[in-house]
């Protein structure tokens, strides 16, 4: 059955968001997946997938974590959507708030690009300043025009809102400081991700110019945690948003909930002055999360008589129960179970794994396995060491093949010795075709198409 035509004709993409659909996967791929359970997925045929795609990383503890799904289902059984706020909703927040010391209050939504935007809008609002700045490197912020007008995907998008949204160079703090000194005084706020492939500690043996900073060492060597702040590009953010007036934004969509319970703003110990939370959080169940400074936050709320209004967050679905209910148990199995020290030991012997049979292969300047240990990434290049969308799709193709739907390494704490074990069997073999690739033409042995980049400006 085709189930691909079916998506196409009736959902515009295939599916609800761009990176599940057809062109982001090879043609061997399932079309169409009915369940998933633990680290695994199943296709309506009973083809059983271990998967690292995790719901586009929602999913960190397991699909269908008994615990967990039976926390979401206790709270349908309450009603699931009341007519004011909820019991579950105001332990959700209390919970939230105890989690982050420098926050006082918080938002939900159902996703993402909701609490990015509105914490834009209270940025502008609390400023009186329009702009946006954004690290370029990092891949999305929000489905809204104040990001999406800065991709090539920009049809639709007026070209006025493009403007006002700027671009600086993650771990450049002169790139930012060049910013704020060609729009004085008009930045509202700075976003970024903590991190994402690199750190934003100085690492990768770079020279120390300070050398009484770390203790008296010539060059640095710690990517995770810089005791060094001045070293550290979140603190020179900080520094930089507080001395010209701006608000200072981590986005810890992807990296809150696996570097630690209470993000990478812990590791790199740094408070900004608003946060937004999502992905893993409630363990796949629609949940994601505005918090910060009273101050601020406050602007989008009633008590403050007489005080000019700021239209914030406001969303019938919100305040569902069920994720509640799956975000308030997701923690309590996080402190359990020590989930994210878990991903962090996985990723470490996954990356020295699938590095290893790369080596041994002899094509270790090809394919490599990178990145932190929480939230791995592997790097495919042709036969002159360019980065290749040809040989990730084989690659994955390959991987396929064996079992395992790996379109990017998102790990949970259901991946275990077991499916360690599958998966370097897996690599072992896609990468002895990646290789004969490497020497015949990855021609010879890619089925179809290969993936495509998100935003890209034509289909």
């Amino acid at each position: 059955m085709n189930y691909s035509d079916r998506l196409n004709k009736v959902i515009p993409g295939g599916a609800h968001t761009y990176s599940r659909g057809d062109d982001q996967y090879p043609l061997n791929a399932p079309q169409i997946l009915s369940h998933g359970k633990g680290a695994y997925v199943f296709d309506p045929d009973g083809n059983k997938f271990l998967d690292y795609g995790m719901g586009l990383r929602s999913v960190t503890v397991g699909y269908n974590y008994d615990e967990i799904s039976e926390a979401g289902i206790a709270e349908i059984r309450k009603g699931n959507n009341l007519t004011r706020a909820s019991l579950s909703e105001l332990e959700a927040a209390e919970l939230m708030v105890s989690l982050f010391p420098w926050a006082d209050q918080v938002k939900f939504a159902k996703n993402g690009s909701i609490v990015t935007t509105a914490a834009v809008k209270l940025a502008r609002a609390y400023t009186g300043k329009k702009f946006v700045a954004m690290a370029a490197e990092h891949p999305f912020f929000t489905y809204d025009d104040w990001f999406i007008g800065t991709t090539p995907m920009d049809k639709g998008i007026p070209s006025e809102e493009k403007a006002n949204s700027l671009k600086f160079n993650y771990n450049d703090i002169a790139s930012l400081e060049k910013l704020f000194a060609e729009y004085p005084n008009q930045i509202a706020c700075v976003i970024l991700e903590p991190a994402t492939f690199v750190s934003p500690c100085a690492g990768d043996g770079k020279l120390i110019l300070d050398k009484t900073a770390c203790g008296n060492k010539t060059t640095c060597t710690d990517k995770i945690a810089c005791t060094a702040k001045t070293l550290n590009f979140l603190h020179q953010v900080k520094a930089l948003c507080k001395k010209n007036g701006a608000v200072f934004i981590l986005d810890e969509m992807i990296t809150g909930f696996r570097w630690d319970l209470q993000g990478a703003m812990k590791v790199y110990d740094i408070e900004p002055d608003l946060a937004t939370f999502g992905k893993g959080m409630a363990n796949g169940f629609a949940l994601a999360a505005l918090v910060g400074k009273k101050e601020i936050m406050d602007l989008g709320g009633i008590r403050n008589e007489g005080a000019e209004r700021v239209f914030l967050i406001s969303t019938t679905h919100g305040s569902e129960m069920s994720a509640f209910g799956a975000f308030i148990k997701t923690v309590e199995v996080y402190k359990t179970l020590a989930v994210t020290s878990h991903l962090w030991d996985y990723g470490k012997k996954l990356i020295t794994g699938m590095n290893s049979i790369s080596k041994n292969l002899g094509i270790e300047n090809n394919f490599s396995a990178e990145g932190f240990a929480c939230s791995p990434y592997y790097f495919t290049k042709d036969k002159n060491g360019q980065a290749s969308l040809e040989f990730r799709t084989l690659f994955s193709q390959e991987m396929i093949k064996n079992g395992v739907l790996i379109p990017w390494v998102a790990l949970s704490y259901s991946h275990g010795s077991t499916e360690l074990d599958l998966t370097l069997a897996a690599v072992e073999k896609s990468l002895k075709v990646y290789k004969a690739a490497l020497h015949d033409g990855v021609e010879k042995y890619l089925v179809g198409r290969a993936i495509k980049p998100v935003f890209r400006k034509y289909n």
